[in-house]
């Protein structure tokens, strides 16, 4: 697959011939939706925590008489129907991350690859050339390429500029190519790689896929 490759300036100065077995996959739904659900499950802390009856403070003394009072049946006021008492049913610290096989991971992400790339969504730099932090010039660059929705900002490794220079523009994030995840490309309308970031994604999912995961992918 040929891609324009544009200068900071927004002009298309080459083209590049990008692998399609990254950038070319049919789009599977249920792969994709099953990597966002275990990404989004992965990141919850699961330390949340309620108090049963028995570790909530209070006497474990029953209240009143079963009998004869008029009032309903009650136990000791630790009882989830009383105020302050324990909590029926409520929380308590688990594991909430998924499984995954690797090669379900990748095809997920060749599938959001490929499919900003077939819907346009896709936008290939040469190179960041900031000498310093600006946030005027990353601003300047993302209106040359007319992108003013979210952005999804990929470079080969950490640049300190790029990410200091994007960091305050509101819907626009940066990462580095081996961190690019399901959940970031869904969240971005537009996504910018650097040409090493391309290559990069290539080296790290670009293998030749076997007649099972080509199967999976159609």
């Amino acid at each position: 697959m040929q891609v324009p490759v544009y200068n900071i300036g927004g002009e298309i100065v080459n083209t590049i011939e990008v692998s399609d077995n990254v950038f070319g996959v049919p789009f599977n739904e249920a792969v994709v939706h099953q990597a966002l659900v275990r990404q989004r499950a992965d990141a919850r802390q699961g330390t949340h925590d309620t108090k049963t009856r028995a570790e909530v403070a209070g006497s474990g003394k029953k209240m009143f008489a079963q009998k004869h009072t008029g009032e309903a049946r009650s136990g000791d006021k630790r009882s989830p129907t009383h105020y302050h008492g324990g909590v029926a049913f409520g929380p308590h610290p688990r594991d909430y991350t998924k499984d995954m096989p690797r090669k379900m991971r990748q095809l997920a992400l060749r599938c959001m690859l490929s499919s900003k790339a077939s819907e346009g969504g896709l936008k290939v730099l040469d190179r960041f050339t900031f000498e310093a932090p600006k946030t005027k010039e990353m601003v300047k660059f993302l209106n040359a390429l007319k992108l003013d929705g979210t952005v999804l900002i990929v470079t080969g490794a950490p640049e300190e500029n790029v990410i200091k220079s994007a960091r305050n523009i509101p819907g626009v994030k940066t990462l580095p190519a081996n961190i690019l995840n399901v959940v970031d490309l869904l969240s971005h309308r537009a996504l910018v790689m650097t040409e090493e970031a391309v290559r990069k994604a290539e080296q790290l999912w670009g293998k030749e896929l076997s007649k099972e995961e080509n199967s999976a992918a159609l």
